[in-house]
């Protein structure tokens, strides 16, 4: 009766991940059935027993059982395969909880987030999430726990078992198109926030349209999804991966590639000091599927994540329900506090009395596929992060590779061009030997990134941007902390340069290619997760950088926290090609940017405190003033500012 929900769901997307030779890296955890106890922390008795009846029932009994759920088929084999599917997702939360592993994907099936707690629903026969999470608060006495549904259906089961429980925060965007989509339920809207304690903490973020693709995604991760989830402060992400919101698929019929699923399992592994759990729920194009758990296993096994691909600009209807989940959830998040009062976007809509016309582009899929396989398979450099033996690389050569530096008259040659006039220090000269050497590795991609000290960072950063920019790169990213003295010109736009400081002395007005954010961090901790998360992030990915250089400097204004944050989330860009150059005094900040570049831990962020009123106001300002030329950058408006 089934066509979609197959057995060759595991089967191809298996042999793709070893077509990667993914799997061979991985550590392989053995499966087992779940236990009767361990199914009863989340399913009632009754739906136990019913489940456990079919195992000898011939064709015209397990047709009738059937009949009282709603899409779910039963089997002779289905009640083994579900207790498989269970006892899978608990080996893995087993796994990564010991510290046997970092992370972890669970291919699995049947799925788990339609089932309720006595219905089996949409193919799904008991909840390997739910069960999942119920089972690390127990076992591990674990209070906070996210779980992201990614999945193209609104997984209600999931919602509906813990609505009311605020050691859970669900998030779950799925095809809706205002109720007309499966389930087909009022409660799948923005609006169902949680019930009692567990206000706040059920976020559904609705999609009212198909076609939806890679920047709508991330639109909803940057606005949505991650201020919450830090401000959460989980201990452990389970992701319920359902891969029907891929290009290709018969259900979701959206147009997201599998590489941005690399992206957001990149952004969920800064969380929960990477404690992430994969576990499968559905994906019915077997192409899509198959290249799309593999570009999360290969984000989990910590590859460089691989260039997006599409215009970066969500498109009119993300935005809409991007701003109602945020207006829905004001009162219950301290981000949001201070963002002032949101209209509803649909009575905006009323306001101006517009109707718009969404065109519907068709994509060939398999075009696509292909043209994708090929983007991915980007040679990976054999050296992670490397250094050069400067002053001060000492203290951190644990994490990273020692490289030769170059000798003088390389790079005379080399900077001669550009800053004649700044080679008349031999001091400034040697720092420059060191940072030319791991950059022009970079460069050449015989390195992934690379960190260096600096007795002056600010020149070295100058000398890095035009460095590259001479050596053919058309798209480099700079974010400055501290007082930047030399800006260079980037009127050519092959630069963009972020100034992070407490005052820009610079004497440069703020434009499309140079942006000073005016940013003290608080006493009481890290207060930058909003300035990243809504402005720095969104203006990186719509700018696609080829390139990435982070340097501090002098009288710096964040915290190492908020550094180390700022590191760890653009190495999702420019297929993880950053170059971090810092003042020699910081040894302790050298330390943690290398933990976060060389990804052996995720570096602490500090504690999360909400911006001041201030502090927003700056961010919306920005925001505004930006979000023409950074279209990721929109998450809230007027229908104006898309016309």
């Amino acid at each position: 009766i089934c066509d979609i929900e197959v057995p060759e769901r595991l089967s191809s997307s298996y042999e793709q991940l070893k077509s990667y030779h993914l799997v061979e890296r991985c550590v392989h955890v053995p499966a087992r059935e779940g236990s009767e106890e361990e199914i009863l922390l989340v399913h009632s008795l009754e739906h136990l027993e019913v489940a456990k009846s079919t195992q000898t029932m011939n064709e015209e009994e397990l047709k009738r059982v059937s009949e009282n759920y709603d899409a779910f088929f039963f089997h002779p084999s289905t009640y083994r395969c579900a207790r498989l599917a269970v006892g899978a997702s608990l080996q893995l939360v087993d796994a990564v909880m010991s510290g046997k592993v970092r992370n972890g994907m669970a291919l699995v099936r049947p799925p788990g987030h339609h089932s309720q707690r006595s219905a089996a629903n949409g193919f799904c026969l008991f909840n390997n999430v739910a069960i999942a999470a119920e089972y690390a608060k127990l076992k591990y006495g674990l209070q906070r726990i996210l779980i992201v549904d990614w999945d193209v259906h609104h997984g209600q089961g999931t919602q509906y078992i813990f609505e009311e429980d605020p050691s859970i925060l669900y998030f779950s965007w799925h095809r809706y198109e205002h109720q007309e989509f499966w389930p087909s339920l009022k409660e799948s809207d923005y609006d169902a926030v949680g019930l009692g304690k567990g206000k706040g903490f059920n976020i559904n973020l609705p999609w009212n349209k198909v076609g939806m693709g890679n920047s709508d995604y991330l639109a909803a991760f940057f606005h949505v999804l991650l201020p919450m989830a830090f401000e959460f402060d989980p201990e452990l992400v389970i992701v319920s991966s359902g891969y029907d919101s891929g290009i290709g698929d018969p259900e979701g019929q959206m147009n997201a590639t599998p590489e941005v699923f690399a992206h957001l399992t990149h952004f969920l592994m800064q969380l929960a000091n990477g404690k992430l759990c994969v576990i499968l729920e559905g994906g019915y194009h077997l192409k899509s599927l198959g290249e799309s758990v593999c570009m999360t296993v290969k984000t989990l096994l910590g590859d460089p994540v691989p260039q997006i691909t599409g215009e970066m600009a969500p498109c009119l209807s993300a935005v809409e329900s991007i701003q109602n989940v945020r207006a829905a959830h004001k009162p219950y998040w301290k981000w949001l506090a201070h963002e002032g009062n949101f209209s509803l976007f649909k009575q905006m809509l009323l306001i101006n009395g517009l109707v718009l016309k969404l065109k519907i582009i068709k994509i060939n899929t398999n075009k696509l596929l292909e043209l994708h396989r090929k983007n991915i398979l980007f040679p990976v450099p054999p050296i992670k992060t490397a250094t050069t033996g400067s002053e001060g690389s000492e203290h951190f050569l644990e994490h990273v590779q020692l490289v030769k530096e170059m000798d003088k008259t390389e790079i005379k040659a080399i900077v001669s061009d550009f800053y004649a006039d700044l080679l008349k220090e031999d001091k400034n000269l040697l720092s420059l030997g060191s940072m030319l050497t791991i950059l022009d590795k970079i460069l050449k991609k015989e390195v992934c990134n690379g960190i260096a000290a600096s007795p002056a960072a600010a020149l070295s950063a100058a000398v890095a941007l035009r460095h590259s920019v001479h050596f053919g790169f058309q798209r480099v990213l700079c974010v400055f902390v501290g007082d930047m003295q030399i800006i260079p010109n980037t009127e050519d736009g092959k630069m963009l340069i972020i100034n992070i400081c407490e005052k820009d002395e610079s004497g440069k007005t703020s434009c499309k290619q140079y942006i000073s954010l005016k940013w003290k961090e608080g006493a009481e901790g890290n207060d930058f997760f909003p300035a990243v998360l809504g402005f720095i992030l969104p203006v990186a990915y719509s700018y696609q950088p080829n390139l990435i250089v982070i340097a501090v400097g002098p009288n710096r204004t964040l915290g190492i926290s908020g550094i180390s944050l700022l590191v760890a989330l653009l190495q999702g860009l420019a297929e993880s090609r950053i170059f971090a150059v810092i003042e020699d005094t910081e040894i302790n900040l050298m330390q943690s940017v290398a933990k976060a570049l060389v990804g052996a831990s995720t570096p602490p962020f500090g504690i999360y405190v909400p911006p001041t009123q201030e502090k927003v106001n700056k961010i919306k300002t920005l925001r505004d003033q930006f979000q023409q030329e950074w279209k990721m950058l929109q998450c809230s408006g007027k229908l104006s500012d898309f016309i």
